[in-house]
């Protein structure tokens, strides 16, 4: 694949396959228009309750489910969600039963009255895709840290179901299978977007994911400034490199034809 995306001031290098991007200098955030919320539940198939918090664009392309790292809430994606509707996605955050106050409260975990382990939160993610199937736009499975690693999985458990994964950060986090998530990559076949922070670590972590997946539009962005997980986005905890890591992932997403 010689280009996968193209970004505006951005130069693209391909690595076996896998385009990474180093961008140029960031720029400043814009501001975002309000957009039309809903606060929403749901059950998993074990009858937790899971509450999401649903963003409307206005003519969305698509719908984007928004998955969160350990510790934290929906409320990760409070900036986050209303950016993507405004470029005409229309977003769930959802609270994962293995979650905090990280960002703001978790009412999932509220609910249980305390956080379950990272690979229990998987019916979570299942129970937001059987809500997403209902709404007939394409999806897109989008998540942080350890959701990120529990999105490929879900992802290779259902990739007729989805349009494309996008994961911020994932590892091999789970001691039950040291490489549950490279094999699960091995059955994604739809477009794969990864990222991660600078740290050497996660970035080869995040590499090594992506090789395994057979699928033809695989992108890797290495960015020059970034922070562990979907933060990366955020400019309050990324303030060098935020516009830059929003450039790759709106680049990647504006690649998808549904």
């Amino acid at each position: 694949m010689r280009s996968a995306l193209s970004l505006a001031m951005s130069t693209l290098i391909t690595l076996s396959g896998t385009a990474a991007f180093m961008p140029a200098a960031a720029a400043t955030m814009p501001s975002t228009p309000a957009v039309a919320t809903s606060d929403i539940t749901f059950k998993a198939s074990d009858g937790v309750v899971i509450y999401g918090k649903y963003y409307r664009a206005a003519s969305p392309r698509a719908l984007i489910l928004l998955f969160h790292q350990a510790g934290s809430s929906k409320d990760e994606y409070k900036t986050i969600a209303p950016r993507l509707a405004a470029a005409g996605y229309s977003a769930l955050a959802i609270d994962q039963r293995s979650g905090g106050e990280l960002f703001g409260p978790n009412q999932t975990v509220q609910a249980l009255g305390h956080s379950a382990n990272y690979l229990d939160a998987k019916p979570d993610l299942e129970a937001a895709l059987s809500f997403a199937k209902k709404q007939k736009l394409p999806i897109i499975l989008w998540g942080s840290s350890y959701s990120a690693s529990l999105t490929v999985v879900v992802a290779s458990e259902h990739v007729n179901e989805i349009s494309a994964i996008a994961v911020f950060s994932p590892g091999e986090y789970f001691d039950e299978s040291p490489s549950m998530i490279r094999s699960a990559a091995a059955k994604v076949t739809v477009p794969f977007f990864v990222t991660s922070s600078k740290d050497a670590s996660e970035i080869d972590a995040a590499r090594a994911i992506l090789a395994a997946s057979p699928t033809k539009l695989k992108v890797q962005y290495v960015p020059t400034a970034g922070v562990h997980g979907s933060s990366t986005l955020i400019a309050s905890r990324d303030p060098q490199g935020a516009e830059d890591n929003w450039k790759a992932i709106l680049g990647f997403l504006g690649q998808l034809h549904f």
